[in-house]
């Protein structure tokens, strides 16, 4: 079974949960593969890019793959696991189950006018510590993922926070009502989930029959 973590939207792979969750599995002596989504250039982030991205470290011999995926990183996960037959389990952390309708809101009608006509909007990158220029083709791109295609009984364990203040845990929730495949664990948390690190491990560890 191959291991693959994807984190968060202006994120990375050194975010304090991809770095906890590395531990865990570095003390079991299983690999795990933190892909950084951001490929050396934000800027021209777009879901279609992650999503190639990360079907390219699958092995090539067909070996099962599990996805673990933080916010848009969980996104991206059930998207792969639509596609690719290859990929078994999924666990997705806070998914951002319809993303542009949460975020784009929060941004304001000007801003996103403006966004669209100067076709680059500054954005706070976490990882970097600093603010970026993010191309519009994000939005434009991102409009096609659409949660209701994601039909494909991949057996999942979605971890949302209660207090979810980014996406709201009605997303998850929605989602899981009409996919018997599908199991929520709901923590009383935010978006980060930083304060039920112990209880993520512990799930996954349970999930994925790990030692």
């Amino acid at each position: 079974m191959q291991y693959i973590y994807l984190h968060g939207f202006a994120s990375g792979p050194k975010s304090t949960k991809a770095q906890a969750i590395s531990d865990r599995f570095t003390k079991i002596q299983i690999p795990l593969n933190i892909a950084d989504l951001n490929a050396g250039d934000f800027s021209q982030l777009t879901i279609t890019r992650q999503i190639n991205q990360v079907a390219a470290e699958f092995a090539n011999n067909s070996e099962p793959v599990t996805l673990i995926g933080s916010s848009l990183g969980g996104l991206i996960s059930a998207h792969l696991g639509q596609r690719y037959q290859q990929v078994q389990r999924l666990i997705l952390l806070a998914p951002a189950f319809g993303f542009l309708s949460h975020w784009l809101p929060n941004l304001g009608d000007e801003a996103i006018q403006r966004w669209q006509q100067q076709k680059y909007l500054m954005v706070y990158h976490y990882g970097e510590g600093r603010s970026l220029p993010l191309s519009y083709d994000f939005v434009t791109d991102a409009e096609q993922y659409q949660e209701d295609r994601l039909q494909r009984p991949v057996p999942t364990l979605i971890i949302h926070g209660k207090q979810d203040e980014v996406i709201p845990i009605t997303a998850s929730r929605n989602f899981a009502k009409s996919r018997p495949w599908v199991e929520l664990l709901e923590l009383d948390s935010d978006h980060a989930l930083g304060n039920v690190t112990a209880e993520i491990w512990q799930a996954i560890r349970r999930f994925c029959q790990l030692p």
